[in-house]
């Protein structure tokens, strides 16, 4: 499936901003399963300096700072990604969820090493005994890791309410849990603690979903906006990504932009800025199939 991106954010101030610097998460990182074909990231005004790094779970970052004044900043990212079906290992299918955190804590082959960073708990992303006593309703003795992490995620779809009003971008994980509501980004913090607190290894991965869906299909929770989900580790180098926000394994329709520990790693634009007064910010997102 091949799409265009369109994801613009406009910036604008009652006074003029003197000086601001940047961090934009909105070029995608390479996955074996998406294929780039082109990316343009345009902003207005230009900016006075601009570079590229690649942080530290390969991520690419847009970094670019202004010396001069601005009442009103546009970035605008446009791209076209084909998108494929994620390879899945039937040998990690068949693995209970101990085995899989015995496989992590011994590091029984470096992809078990390198999950192992995604087990603890990181800024935005901690837990309690409440959480983790949800979460083993779904890891009983014994359970195969998918099994158990699909009934996890269709739990927290059943008992959690979507609400854009319920929460902001700070709300922490333990507050999500006893409110019962949030959005995307609540519902993947809140699931990949459940795991974490388990011994499973599990990352945060922003995105976007596909804007109009398949003829007979129900819209998706969350198009016309960024995205949140998570994958979870299965062993055997195997990821699971899922969304508790729509209950379901993430597939052509999910588009992933890049992934981290919590939402912090990856936000679409972040930055400081001096000036400004009161200040408007807006973000679009279109995701059209080609």
């Amino acid at each position: 499936m091949k799409y265009r991106i369109t994801h613009r954010t406009t910036y604008s101030g009652h006074d003029p901003v003197s000086i601001g610097h940047n961090q934009a998460w909105l070029e995608f990182r390479p996955v074996d399963w998406q294929q780039v074909e082109s990316f343009h990231l345009h902003i207005d005004p230009e900016p006075s300096v601009k570079t590229r790094r690649t942080d530290a779970f390969r991520n690419p970052v847009h970094v670019f700072s202004f010396n001069e004044g601005y009442q009103k900043l546009d970035v605008v990212a446009t791209t076209v990604v084909t998108v494929r079906e994620m390879m899945k290992s039937n040998a990690a299918r068949t693995m209970t969820w101990e085995e899989v955190r015995q496989a992590v804590r011994q590091h029984w082959d470096s992809a078990d090493r390198d999950a192992l960073e995604f087990s603890y708990s990181s800024p935005r992303i901690l837990w309690n005994d409440a959480i983790r006593n949800y979460a083993l309703e779904s890891f009983s003795e014994g359970r195969p890791i998918v099994e158990a992490i699909t009934d996890l995620t269709q739990r927290i779809h059943t008992d959690f309410v979507y609400d854009n009003r319920a929460t902001t971008v700070n709300t922490p994980v333990n507050e999500v849990f006893r409110l019962r509501r949030g959005v995307c980004q609540d519902f993947a913090h809140l699931q990949i603690a459940m795991l974490r607190c388990l011994g499973i290894p599990a990352r945060y991965v922003s995105g976007y979903l596909r804007t109009i869906p398949p003829p007979g299909q129900p819209r998706l929770v969350g198009a016309d906006a960024s995205h949140a989900w998570l994958s979870a580790y299965c062993g055997a180098g195997s990821w699971l990504s899922v969304d508790p926000t729509n209950d379901t394994e993430c597939g052509l329709d999910h588009i992933v932009l890049a992934w981290g520990r919590d939402y912090s790693d990856v936000p679409p634009l972040t930055g400081v800025f001096v000036g400004g007064g009161q200040h408007r910010l807006s973000v679009s997102v279109d995701v059209m199939p080609i």
